[in-house]
C-alpha cells in the first residue's frame, strides 16, 4: 500500500514537472529557432536525444556562485567587452547574431539554482532573444553610460548571463558592448565569442562568413566530466598540499588610516611606461635561461614583492586553465584555476638565479593545473589564511597581449578599456604588451588593502626591476636600483615601529573619523591593549573597534582589547603618561544562554569541531560554502536574519553570539512597540491565507481584508512575524523556499492571495507556486503578478491578457509561468476560481515601497531628483513613441482589487493601474517635493530604465480601483518621501 502511495506520488510529481516545462515553453514568445547543429549541441548528446539539463557547476564556478550568495562582489566578477566600431553597422543584423550564439552556447543561457542543498545549473529550455538596447550618445556621455552597464548586477538564478548595450555616437560610428558574468565566460571565451559573432553577424547582415561554424562543445558537459574526476584527484590534491604546506599569505604593507571597507575591493591602477626595447631584451634573456616571457615577468614580480615585504618565503597565484584537447576547443565557459607559485628567495639570489628558481616552481605548479585550487584550500585549511580570512593568493602576476575585439565586415574596430570597481586580489603585477609601441609595468590594486603611495612605489620598483635586468640579470637583488628609496621603508612603516606612539593599533584608531586620541600599551606579561578616547559621547563601542582592527592589521599588531577612556592620562610635558592607564581588562565570561549554546551547536555540527568562544571560524577548517551553510542553519534555528558575510565578518562564536543578541534584541524591541493582539485558537472558517504578509503589497492586503472582518492566516518569515498586529490575523512562520510549510498553509485555507515574490529567485518562486497550486483544494487563488509580464508590446496600449511580447524580463517570465500554473489548476478538484492580479508599480506609505522608491525601476530618477542634478527625460516623439512614463497603483487600492477577486474572480488576467504618470510630470513632483529644484531637460536620448511607454487597460477591476481620498498621486508621493511608520497591518 505505502509503495503504491509512493509511485503516485511520484507520477504525479513528473505530471507537474512536465506541466511547468509545458506552460514555460508555451509563453517563450519571439525567441529564434537554433540551427540543428546547436540544437544537437545543447541537447549535450552527439545524436541530439534528450538528456538532463541540470548538471553540477565546475569548481570554478562553484566559486563564483558562493560570491554572490555571500554577497559584496560588486562587479568584481562582470566581464564587459566593449569594442568602437567605425564603419556600416546595422543593429538588427548584431541582435540576430548575438541570439544566434546564446543557441550555440547553452553556458549563456544557464540558470543557478540549489539542488538537494548543493548549487546546480540548468540550460533553459528555449534559446532567448537577447535585447540590444540603442542609445544616442556623444564621446563624453559614453564613458558613465557604459560604466553604469557594467556595473547593473545580474541575476544568475534566471540565466542572465549576458547582455548588450549599443552607443550610437554617429551614424556609422557606434560603441557595442556585451557585459557576461564571469560564472559564465572567462578570457579565452570572449575571442572564440568575437571570432563566431563576427561571422554570424556576416551571415545576418547577408554576406558570406569567413568560416562554417560546427557543433560547439558545452560548458555543462564539461562541469560533468570534473565532476566525475573529482573523486581520482584525491593523490594530486595531497602531493599539491604538500608543496604549500606552511605557505602564509604575503605580509603586505597596510594603510595606516585604512579606508572604509565595502564588501568589494575598490580597484585602482598604477602604471609605468616602459621602452619599446625592453620587452625583446626580456624574451631574449628568457631564450638564454630557456624560460619564457611570462616566466621572466613573473621572476621580476617576485622580486619587487621580497622588497616591498622583507618575505623570503612567497607565494604569487598566476592564471591557469582546464582547457586541453582539440575537445575543448570553441568552448565558451569559465574554465580558469588559479595556480600558486611558491619561491623561496633567501641568500640574496642574483635575477638569474631566481629565474630558474620560479621557473622551476612554475612547472610544479602547472604540472597540477588540472587540480581545482579551491580543493587544495580546503585540505590546507587555516594555515592558508592570514588573520583576516584572505586566502593564500593576495598577489597575482600576469603578462597582458593585445586585447580582444570584435571585428565586424567593412569597419574599424578599437578596444574600448572598462576597468572594474572591484578588485579581486589585493595586489597584482603585470607586463602591459597590449600596445606594442608603449609597454607599461602595471599594478592594480585594492586601494582597502593597500594605500596609493606603496602602490606608487611598488609599480615603479617593479617597472625598474623590468628594466635593470633586462640590461643585466646578474647582480644580487638587493644591489638593484630601488626608485624613490627603499620599499622596505614602506613596509616597515606599515606594520609598525618601536615608538609606541606610532603602533599601528593606535595609527589605525586615530584615522577612525569618531576617535579623537588613542594609544596602545604593550607588556611583556601578554598581549598589547590599545585605550581610545570618542570625540564624542556616541560612537562606536571598544569590541567594534576591536573588530576593525582584526579586520585590517596583521596579527602581530593586534592588541587584546580595546578600552574606551573619557581621556588620555598625560604627563606635563604632554606625553601619554603609560603608568596611569587602567590595568588589562579582565577576560570577558564565555557566552550562555541558549543562543550561545545554539551557535556552539551550529558551528559543530557545520565543522565538525566543537569550538571555544574564541575560536576562528577559518581555524576550525570553515570557508565561504561552510558559511552560507552556518548562517542558514543559525537563521532557521533562532529565526534571527543573518547572511554568510555576517558569518566571516563576526567569526567567533562570541562574536557571532554577541551579533546575533543585538539582532535579538531589536526584534524584541520592535515586537513591543507593535503590542501584538491576542491571536486566536484555531484556523476559522472563511479563512484567507495571505503570503508576503509584511512586504509592500502584502501588509494592505492583510489590513484591507482584517478591516472587511475577513478571518486572516498570514505568513510571514520568522524574523519578520511580530510585525503583523491587528485583530483578525493569525501568524504562521514560514517562506517560499518551505515548501512543506507553503503546503500546509495552503491546505488550511478557504481562500489563497499570494503576494509573496523573491524578484530574483526564479527557481524558488516555481517551486512555491507548484507547490501551492498543487494543495489548493477550495475556495479562490488570487496571485498578485506583475505588467512586465507583457514584456514590450509593439502597441502604445495594452488590454488585459494582452500576448507577451519580447523581450519579457527574467521576472516577468517567471511570472508568466506561475500564472500558467494556476490559471491550469483553477476549477479542478473543488478548486474555485483564480485570478492573476497584473500590477505595475505600487506607491504606498511603507517601507519597503519607499525602497523601491528610491533604489528600485525609479530609482536613478529619485536619486537625480534628491541630488538636485539636472534630469534628462526622453521628449514625446522620441524613438518614435508619443509618450514615455509608467503606470502606477496605490497599494490600498491593489489590495481593494485583491479582496474583490476573491468574491469575484475573473477567472484569468486583470490588470491592476490606479493611473499613468509621464516622467516628466513625475520628475516635476519629485523635485517639488524634496524641495532641490533639479532641471528637466528634454532629450531624443531614451535611457534604458526610462524606456516605457504603454498605458494598461484595467477594465476588470475599474471599480475597487477607483481612487479614495489621500490616493491622489502627488498625496502618496509626498507620503512615501516622508519617514512616516510602515504600513504593517
Amino acid at each position: 500500500m505505502s509503495t503504491d502511495a509512493d509511485s503516485a506520488t511520484r507520477d504525479r510529481q513528473r505530471l507537474q514537472r512536465e506541466l511547468l516545462r509545458r506552460a514555460r515553453a508555451g509563453t517563450a514568445q519571439g525567441t529564434t529557432t537554433a540551427d540543428p547543429a546547436a540544437t544537437r549541441a545543447g541537447s549535450g548528446r552527439e545524436d541530439g536525444a534528450p538528456r538532463s539539463d541540470r548538471a553540477p557547476l565546475s569548481r570554478a564556478q562553484h566559486r563564483m556562485w558562493l560570491m554572490e550568495r555571500l554577497g559584496g562582489t560588486g562587479d568584481s566578477y562582470h566581464v564587459p567587452f566593449a569594442t568602437r566600431v567605425r564603419g556600416p553597422f546595422e543593429v538588427a543584423a548584431f541582435a540576430t547574431a548575438l541570439t544566434s550564439l546564446v543557441a550555440r552556447h547553452t553556458i549563456l543561457r544557464t540558470r543557478y539554482s540549489e539542488h538537494d542543498g548543493e548549487p546546480c545549473q540548468e540550460v533553459l529550455p528555449t534559446p532567448r532573444t537577447v535585447p540590444v538596447h540603442v542609445v544616442d550618445a556623444d564621446e563624453t556621455q559614453a564613458p558613465e553610460l557604459l560604466r553604469r552597464e557594467t556595473a547593473r548586477p545580474f541575476d544568475l538564478a534566471a540565466g542572465d548571463a549576458v547582455r548588450a548595450l549599443v552607443l550610437r555616437h554617429g551614424p556609422q560610428d557606434h560603441t557595442l558592448l556585451l557585459t557576461f558574468h564571469h560564472i559564465a565566460v572567462d578570457g579565452a571565451s570572449l575571442e572564440t565569442v568575437a571570432a563566431e559573432l563576427a561571422d554570424l553577424y556576416t551571415a545576418a547582415a547577408g554576406g558570406t562568413p569567413r568560416h562554417t561554424l560546427a557543433a560547439a562543445p558545452q560548458y555543462a558537459d564539461h562541469a560533468r566530466r570534473e565532476h566525475d574526476s573529482l573523486p581520482g584527484f584525491e593523490d594530486e590534491v595531497e602531493r599539491w598540499s604538500e608543496l604549500l604546506a606552511d605557505a602564509a599569505p604575503p605580509r603586505l604593507p597596510r594603510p595606516a588610516a585604512p579606508a572604509p571597507r565595502t564588501a568589494a575591493g575598490t580597484a585602482a591602477v598604477r602604471t609605468v611606461p616602459l621602452t619599446p626595447a625592453v620587452p625583446d631584451a626580456l624574451r631574449a634573456l628568457g631564450a638564454q635561461r630557456r624560460a619564457t616571457l611570462f616566466a621572466v615577468s613573473l621572476t621580476a614580480a617576485f622580486a619587487a614583492l621580497h622588497r616591498l615585504t622583507g618575505d623570503d618565503d612567497l607565494v604569487i597565484g598566476v592564471a591557469g586553465t582546464h582547457r586541453s584537447g582539440t575537445a575543448m576547443r570553441g568552448l565558451v565557459g569559465l574554465c580558469v584555476n588559479t595556480l600558486p607559485v611558491r619561491v623561496d628567495l633567501s641568500g640574496a639570489p642574483s635575477f638569474g638565479e631566481l629565474l630558474r628558481r620560479v621557473s622551476d616552481a612554475l612547472l610544479k605548479a602547472q604540472q597540477h593545473r588540472h587540480i581545482p585550487f579551491d580543493l587544495v584550500l580546503e585540505r590546507l585549511g587555516a594555515g592558508a589564511r592570514g588573520t583576516d580570512g584572505t586566502a593564500l593568493v593576495r598577489v597575482t602576476s600576469d603578462v597582458l597581449g593585445e586585447p580582444t575585439v570584435l571585428r565586424l565586415p567593412g569597419a574599424s574596430a578599437e578596444y574600448v578599456d572598462l576597468p572594474s570597481d572591484g578588485a579581486k586580489f589585493h595586489l597584482s603585477y603585470a607586463l602591459d604588451l597590449g600596445d606594442p609601441a608603449q609597454p607599461r609595468a602595471l599594478v592594480q590594486y585594492d586601494a582597502h588593502a593597500v594605500d596609493d603611495a606603496v602602490a606608487e612605489a611598488a609599480v615603479r620598483d617593479y617597472a625598474a626591476l623590468l628594466t635593470a635586468v633586462a640590461a643585466d640579470p646578474e647582480p644580487a637583488l638587493d644591489s638593484l636600483p630601488v626608485p624613490g628609496g627603499s620599499s622596505q621603508d614602506h613596509a616597515s612603516t606599515a606594520h609598525g615601529s618601536p615608538d609606541r606612539d606610532r603602533h599601528p593599533a593606535a595609527q589605525a584608531l586615530c584615522a577612525h573619523p569618531m576617535v579623537a586620541d588613542a594609544t596602545v600599551a604593550e607588556s611583556d606579561q601578554g598581549p598589547a591593549v590599545a585605550y581610545a578616547v570618542l570625540g564624542d559621547s556616541v560612537g562606536p563601542s571598544g569590541r567594534e573597534l576591536l573588530g576593525l582592527l582584526r579586520r585590517t592589521l596583521a596579527p602581530e599588531a593586534l592588541p587584546a582589547a580595546v578600552t574606551l577612556l573619557d581621556a588620555l592620562p598625560r604627563t606635563p610635558a604632554g606625553a601619554v603618561d603609560h603608568a596611569r592607564l587602567p590595568g588589562r581588562p579582565a577576560a570577558p565570561p564565555a557566552p550562555s544562554g541558549a543562543r550561545a549554546q545554539t551557535v556552539t551547536e551550529a558551528f559543530t555540527a557545520v565543522l565538525g569541531r566543537r569550538p571555544s568562544p574564541e575560536d576562528d571560524f577559518f581555524e576550525l577548517g570553515g570557508h565561504s560554502l561552510k558559511a552560507v551553510q552556518l548562517a542558514e542553519r543559525l537563521r532557521t534555528d533562532l529565526g534571527l536574519p543573518l547572511t554568510g558575510l555576517d558569518v566571516l565578518q563576526a567569526r567567533t562564536p562570541r562574536t557571532l553570539t554577541a551579533l546575533l543578541d543585538e539582532r535579538a534584541a531589536r526584534q524584541r524591541a520592535a515586537k513591543a512597540a507593535s503590542r501584538p493582539a491576542p491571536r486566536s485558537r484555531g484556523i476559522r472558517p472563511g479563512t484567507v491565507l495571505v503570503t508576503g504578509a509584511t512586504g509592500g503589497v502584502g501588509a494592505f492586503v492583510v489590513r484591507e481584508l482584517a478591516a472587511q472582518g475577513r478571518p486572516v492566516l498570514a505568513l510571514a518569515r520568522p524574523e519578520s512575524a511580530h510585525l503583523i498586529t491587528g485583530g483578525g490575523v493569525d501568524v504562521i512562520e514560514g517562506d517560499l523556499t518551505d515548501l512543506a510549510g507553503l503546503r500546509d498553509a495552503v491546505a488550511q485555507a478557504d481562500a489563497v492571495v499570494h503576494a509573496a515574490c523573491t524578484f530574483t529567485r526564479h527557481d524558488v518562486d516555481l517551486a512555491a507556486m507548484e507547490t501551492m497550486a498543487d494543495a489548493w483544494r477550495r475556495g479562490p487563488f488570487v496571485f498578485v503578478s506583475s505588467v512586465d509580464a507583457y514584456g514590450h508590446p509593439a502597441a502604445a496600449r495594452v488590454t488585459e491578457e494582452s500576448a507577451p511580447h519580447d523581450p519579457v524580463s527574467p521576472y516577468g517570465r517567471a511570472k508568466l509561468d506561475c500564472e500558467a500554473m494556476l490559471l491550469r489548476a483553477a476549477g479542478t478538484q473543488g478548486r474555485g476560481g483564480a485570478s492573476a492580479v497584473r500590477s505595475p508599480i505600487v506607491w504606498g506609505a511603507h517601507d519597503r515601497l519607499r525602497e523601491q522608491l528610491r533604489w528600485g525601476a525609479l530609482g536613478s530618477l529619485y536619486q537625480a531628483a534628491e541630488q538636485g542634478r539636472t534630469i534628462e527625460l526622453p521628449r514625446p516623439g522620441a524613438g518614435g513613441h508619443d509618450w514615455y512614463g509608467a503606470a502606477w497603483v496605490h497599494a490600498a487600492a491593489l489590495a481593494r482589487a485583491v479582496a474583490h477577486c476573491l468574491d469575484r474572480p475573473v477567472h484569468g488576467v486583470a490588470n491592476a493601474c490606479s493611473g499613468h504618470v509621464s516622467w516628466h510630470d513625475l520628475a516635476r513632483d519629485l523635485t517639488g517635493l524634496l524641495g532641490t529644484g533639479a532641471d528637466l531637460r528634454e532629450t531624443d536620448a531614451v535611457a534604458q530604465d526610462l524606456d516605457h511607454r504603454w498605458h494598461y487597460d484595467s477594465a476588470r477591476l475599474a471599480r475597487p480601483l477607483h481612487a479614495r481620498p489621500g490616493e491622489d498621486r502627488r498625496t502618496v508621493l509626498a507620503e512615501m518621501i516622508t519617514a512616516a511608520t510602515p504600513a504593517t497591518a
